[in-house]
């Protein structure tokens, strides 16, 4: 439940077309549907304006589906993250629309456009091995209703690459930078534009990288003023940040 289908149901009662009793049945599982294994948060969308999403990781095949299954029954739009192509072919199985995202690791159900957001937003990566952490914010981006920009493989080991696209960043309203190694990325973007940078560190480099800490470290040392940092490989959360920037700037 969102505030579009929330709206859709209290005019389609008030035009008939829905008697009180079929509203009260649609409204019976907020704020949550109680599965036992989980209970799932359909009133996310009205509260915070960001949906209940779920992190496949951990969970069983089934429990994926069935979670991915009772929020479509909903009508709203529906994210999985961290989705492997064994729960991806579960949840297909239910709702053949669904679509699975492979360097993303994420399933998208669209079932009603989102609002459109201002834009456009820059998603970019150092390395290609970046890509996974940088498409998880790309395709949640996306699935909330953003214009998204990729730019790939534009380290500081080649700056010459960067700076051939500093037409392209100047148009973003804001940019989420996803970056391992040394993490050194997100402070030379944000000192070539206007915008608010999102540093996600991964988890990629060598032994001292740490999976990811040295990168994260380097990050949250910026000396950029416009750079904030997500957790390492947290693109779904770079995203979700971004679209609260944007939305509160559309207002």
């Amino acid at each position: 439940m969102n505030p579009t289908t929330l709206l859709d149901l209290l005019t389609s009662l008030r035009e008939g077309k829905t008697t009180p009793e079929e509203v009260l049945q649609r409204l019976a599982h907020l704020p949550y549907e109680d599965l036992d294994y989980a209970k799932i948060d359909h009133h996310r969308a009205l509260r915070t304006g960001l949906p209940e999403v779920i992190y496949a990781a951990g969970k069983t095949d089934e429990q994926v589906a069935e979670i991915f299954d009772r929020m479509a029954q909903k009508g709203g739009n529906v994210l999985a993250t961290r989705a492997t192509s064994s729960a991806a072919g579960a949840v297909r199985a239910r709702i053949p629309a669904a679509i699975y995202h492979p360097v993303a690791r994420m399933l998208v159900l669209n079932q009603q456009p989102p609002p459109p957001l201002p834009g456009p937003l820059a998603v970019v990566c150092a390395g290609t091995s970046d890509l996974p952490v940088a498409e998880e914010a790309a395709v949640t981006a996306e699935a909330l209703g953003h214009r998204v920009i990729r730019i790939h493989d534009i380290g500081v080991a080649g700056l010459h690459r960067l700076l051939a696209q500093r037409t392209v960043l100047a148009e973003a309203r804001v940019i989420i930078a996803c970056a391992g190694m040394e993490g050194a990325l997100p402070t030379v973007l944000a000192g070539l534009v206007r915008a608010p940078v999102i540093a996600v560190p991964t988890s990629v480099g060598y032994g001292a990288s740490f999976g990811g800490i040295a990168a994260l470290l380097g990050m949250l040392n910026s000396c950029a003023p416009n750079v904030a940092v997500m957790n390492i490989d947290n693109g779904f959360g770079a995203a979700c940040f971004a679209t609260s920037i944007l939305r509160t700037d559309a207002k």
